[in-house]
């Protein structure tokens, strides 16, 4: 589905005069929905202007209303008269805006904090800096670390939570491929066990009774009611001729 041309626009729009959910909104603005309910708590998109999809042709108010009474449904985006060709994604760092280059450390605290699976490289995209300026922050030698405070780049508007959450993921396989790697190479085996085998009950066995030797089935058959009543009285007779 085409995307509308100012998604976060559209989206506080869409969030300020509708009653769609969350889903809905995200679903048709192409973000993420923790991104959108930030819309709505006033953390993400702070000064941005809210741009009415429905007067620039991109949403109809009759589909509004179709999805405001079933939450289950998506919007579809009203055909286009214009066809406008795609957009091709660029290659390299991210183009940051003057007013947000300030603010720029502060997300690469946060990312080194919160996420250091992350490489310098995937760093230095998302946010759009160098790795020169991503060692001076890990290493506390930027000219500014005294005033850096760790802030997440979504809330900043320099990333969207999608590509956080991709980056991520990408970092997690990697690390994941490399542990295994290093395993193998070691020629050694996993040393912990799945949780669901460790937790998991024992298993009942079945006891199964070992054969009886001879020697004891003679034993048992010895001591039966009537022998051991003969003897005692044999003992008693003694005991009485004895008297």
């Amino acid at each position: 589905m085409i995307q509308p041309l100012m998604p976060k626009a559209t989206a506080v729009w869409l969030v300020e005069n509708t009653s769609l959910t969350f889903d809905q909104i995200a679903d048709f603005c192409g973000l993420h929905v923790l991104e959108v309910k930030g819309i709505a708590d006033g953390d993400v998109a702070q000064g941005i202007k809210g741009m009415d999809p429905v007067a620039s042709g991109q949403l109809s108010r009759a589909e509004i209303e179709r999805c405001q009474a079933n939450p289950a449904t998506r919007l579809m985006t009203a055909e286009s008269k214009y066809k406008v060709p795609p957009v091709q994604p660029r290659k390299g760092p991210r183009y940051t805006p003057v007013s947000r280059r300030q603010d720029r450390p502060d997300a690469i605290a946060w990312l080194l904090r919160n996420h250091p699976e992350l490489t310098d490289a995937q760093i230095a995209k998302m946010v759009g800096t160098t790795k020169p300026t991503i060692q001076s922050i890990r290493d506390r030698t930027h000219w500014n670390s005294a005033n850096i405070k760790p802030v997440d780049p979504v809330t900043l508007g320099l990333s969207t939570q999608i590509e956080l959450d991709d980056a991520v993921q990408k970092a997690a396989r990697k690390v994941e491929r490399e542990r295994r790697k290093a395993a193998k190479a070691a020629g050694g085996t996993e040393t912990l066990l799945p949780a669901a085998e460790t937790i998991a009950p024992a298993p009942q066995h079945a006891t199964i009774a070992a054969p009886e030797r001879d020697e004891e089935k003679e034993e048992r058959k010895s001591y039966d009611a009537d022998s051991v009543f003969a003897k005692l009285k044999v003992v008693k007779i003694e005991e009485d001729d004895e008297e």
